[in-house]
C-alpha cells in the first residue's frame, strides 16, 4: 500500500525549514473565519443606480488588528471600507469587519508581528474581497473587486509610524 503524502501547514515560505530551535516545526492554522460586522448603505437608491457618464470615485480604507486569545491563538480582524461617490452624492458605502482565529505555534517571537499583520490578513483577504463584491452587486451596483493589498508594505508603514510616535514621545 502506498504511503499518503503528509499534509503540510500553510506556514510562510521558508518558515518550516527555519524552525524555532526546539525541534517543533512552525505552524500557522486557521481555526475559524467569521463576519463580525457588515454594513451596506445606498442612501440615494434607486436614483443612484442609474447609468453614469463617468466612473464614480471610490475611496477604500483597510485596517488590520490582532488580539491574543491564548498563548497560541489570536483573533485577527481585517476591516475593509469602500465609499463610492459621484458629484456630491454617495452612491454606496460598504464596511466589513472580517475575522479569523489563528493558531500560531513554533515561530520565534520576532516573527509574531509580521505573521499576525501580514500573513493572517493575506489569508483572510480573498474571502473578505468576495463578501464586498457580493454586497455591492446585491446592492444593485457592479461588483467592487478590490485590488490585492500589499500587507507587508502596510505593516512596514505602520511600524514606521509607531517608531516616529515613540521618538516624539521620548524627551530629548
Amino acid at each position: 500500500m502506498a504511503k499518503q503524502p503528509e499534509d503540510k501547514t500553510n506556514a510562510p515560505a521558508g518558515a518550516a525549514a527555519a524552525g524555532n530551535g526546539n525541534g517543533t516545526p512552525p505552524a500557522l492554522n486557521v481555526l475559524a473565519q467569521y463576519v463580525k460586522d457588515l454594513s451596506f448603505e445606498s442612501p440615494g437608491a434607486p436614483n443612484s443606480l442609474r447609468a453614469r457618464d463617468k466612473a464614480p470615485g471610490i475611496n477604500i480604507t483597510v485596517n488590520v488588528n490582532a488580539n491574543p486569545l491564548s498563548q497560541t491563538e489570536y483573533d485577527v480582524t481585517l476591516t475593509l471600507a469602500a465609499k463610492a461617490t459621484a458629484e456630491n452624492d454617495v452612491l454606496f458605502n460598504v464596511e466589513l469587519i472580517y475575522g479569523g482565529v489563528f493558531r500560531v505555534a513554533g515561530f520565534p517571537q520576532e516573527h509574531m508581528l509580521p505573521l499576525l499583520f501580514i500573513e493572517c490578513p493575506r489569508l483572510l483577504f480573498p474571502f473578505a474581497r468576495q463578501i464586498i463584491a457580493d454586497s455591492t452587486r446585491n446592492g444593485g451596483f457592479p461588483p467592487l473587486m478590490i485590488d490585492p493589498i500589499d500587507f507587508a508594505q502596510m505593516f512596514q508603514q505602520r511600524m514606521a509610524e509607531e517608531q516616529a510616535k515613540a521618538k516624539v514621545a521620548q524627551p530629548s
